[in-house]
C-alpha cells in the first residue's frame, strides 16, 4: 500500500489575512476563520448566562397564562 502524496500549502484566512503553512493531501485549502481571529480564541466571544435564558422563558410562559 502506497501513501498518498502530500503538498506543503500556505493557507490564508479570508477574514484576517493570517497565513499558516501546513502539509496536506489536498491540492488547496481555504479557511474563513482561523485561530488568530476566531472569537472563541481571541476572548471576544460573549458567554450566555444560563439564568437569563430561564428568566426569558418564564416571562414568555407568564404571558401565555399557564
Amino acid at each position: 500500500m502506497q501513501h498518498p502524496a502530500t503538498h506543503i500549502l500556505d493557507v490564508v484566512c479570508s477574514n484576517c489575512g493570517e497565513s499558516h503553512r501546513l502539509r496536506s493531501t489536498a491540492e488547496a485549502v481555504s479557511v474563513e476563520v482561523c485561530s488568530n481571529c476566531h472569537p472563541a480564541y481571541t476572548g471576544a466571544a460573549r458567554t450566555m448566562v444560563g439564568g437569563d435564558r430561564i428568566e426569558r422563558f418564564n416571562r414568555r410562559l407568564a404571558r401565555v397564562g399557564r
